[in-house]
């Protein structure tokens, strides 16, 4: 008897409808056949051995819709017959698998090779694409205008200075510029008040010179002092009464002992009249240039310039919320003594070695001085600026300059913004008329 083996998970059935096992014997002599197809015989002996594989209730889920099985009279040369399901529905055949499959890994490889490609580059390997478009133009400052943002920081820069004073108790660090050829630096006193000895000054390029205190004003703020340097670059000073809200400027200075430092803002408000000090202490009055540029701790003493690159101002004192002034920081508003007024000073101390204080002859007080009227005179000295244009006691100033006046510090704030020798309008009022007067301002020494 000849058997058969089930090979490869197939489940074969017997001719009698019960499945085949491995090894089992087949039953001698012919064995039936499927249906006869159209021009076939069924079950005879030429045809191959008919499978019910495919419904097979043991058949494994994952074997292929199509088997081939060998006649039992074949021999080796035997062509194999495919013997389909028509039951199932037609899945893709192996060549169309295999296709698919290529496409894929084809995509894949290009996907890889990409972002391969991009790391590589990322990582700094030379690849062949070009990325952007060459301008041709040379790069850096050249580009620049000299009147640009960048162009009037790199034309001012040499000429901003770091500022160190031992006090005794620490060390104070401000800001300074150079004002003069023969070394005259500018500053503010409190940068340099209390100060032991010369002073350390530190030059953007990182080079130190000794900067000896010539003479300091406390109630202007304005110091002077000089380096013992050749070579320096003094500023461009610019006008001060030129100026008007709205202009762009540019703050340097080392905020919080950060040297070469250029904030940018514009000017916010004009002769806004500042009284600064310790209570019980020197107290400063200006008619400062209010501006939102950033100004820190630090920035004390360092120019304000304008769109050109002029100084218009001196960097002096900043609003802030904080309590303690050691805390204080930036909050937009930010205060210089006017260029015009400062530049005086300096050349006072220069030249004599102390300030001259501009006055109006007169003294503010007694009732009524300070309302939102304006600011009564107490005493008129006689002689003086006052007296010379017919103002007395008790009259009240409403306007200096054309402008207003509501507190006694602005109109001493104001008078010290003028030259000694210049010649102001006053409003004022007596009794319950309106009068005007032209007033020449003096000069007291102190």
């Amino acid at each position: 008897m000849e058997a058969r083996n089930v090979t490869d998970g197939w489940n074969w059935r017997q001719p009698d409808g019960t499945p085949a096992a491995v090894d089992r014997p087949l039953p001698a002599g012919p064995v039936p056949g499927p249906p006869a197809a159209p021009g076939g015989t069924a079950g005879s002996a030429s045809s191959p051995w008919w499978s019910d594989a495919l419904h097979d209730p043991w058949r494994d889920p994952n074997s292929p819709s199509a088997v081939v099985v060998q006649a039992p009279g074949g021999g080796p040369d035997s062509e194999p017959e495919p013997v389909t399901d028509p039951d199932l529905p037609r899945r893709p055949g192996l060549r169309l698998v295999f296709l698919v499959s290529l496409i894929t890994a084809l995509l894949a490889g290009a996907l890889g090779a990409s972002l391969g490609y991009f790391l590589a580059v990322g990582n700094g390997v030379a690849g062949t694409t070009t990325l952007g478009v060459g301008s041709g133009q040379p790069p850096g400052l050249a580009q620049r205008k000299p009147d640009s943002l960048a162009g009037v920081a790199e034309r001012l820069l040499p000429s901003v200075v770091t500022v160190r004073m031992n006090s005794g108790t620490g060390v104070s660090v401000g800001s300074g510029f150079v004002a003069s050829r023969d070394g005259y630096v500018i500053t503010n006193q409190h940068v340099v008040e209390g100060g032991k000895g010369a002073a350390t000054v530190t030059f953007n390029d990182g080079s130190t010179a000794t900067g000896s205190v010539v003479g300091q004003d406390p109630e202007s703020d304005i110091a002077v002092l000089k380096v013992s340097r050749t070579g320096v670059s003094p500023v461009e000073f610019g006008d001060s009464e030129a100026i008007a809200v709205g202009d762009p400027v540019l703050a340097f200075g080392s905020p919080l002992a950060l040297s070469n430092t250029v904030t940018a803002g514009i000017v916010s408000a004009l002769d806004r009249t500042i009284r600064a000090g310790e209570p019980g202490g020197q107290m400063r009055y200006y008619a400062a240039i209010q501006t939102d540029a950033a100004v820190n701790q630090g920035n004390s003493g360092g120019p304000l310039v304008d769109g050109a690159g002029r100084v218009i101002g001196v960097n002096s004192v900043i609003k802030s919320l904080a309590v303690d002034e050691q805390q204080a920081g930036n909050i937009g508003l930010a205060f210089a003594i006017p260029i015009n007024q400062a530049k005086r000073i300096t050349q006072d101390i220069i030249d004599t070695g102390r300030a001259r204080r501009t006055v109006i002859g007169a003294q503010v007080g007694g009732p009524g001085s300070g309302s939102a009227a304006g600011v009564r005179l107490g005493t008129v000295d006689a002689g003086g600026p006052a007296a010379g244009a017919g103002l007395k006691a008790g009259d009240v100033i409403l306007k200096l300059g054309g402008h207003p006046l509501e507190e006694p510090s602005d109109l001493i704030a104001l008078v010290r913004k003028y030259a000694p020798g210049s010649v102001v309008a006053v409003e004022y009022r007596r009794g319950n008329a309106k009068q005007t007067a032209s007033v020449t301002l003096a000069a007291d020494v102190k």
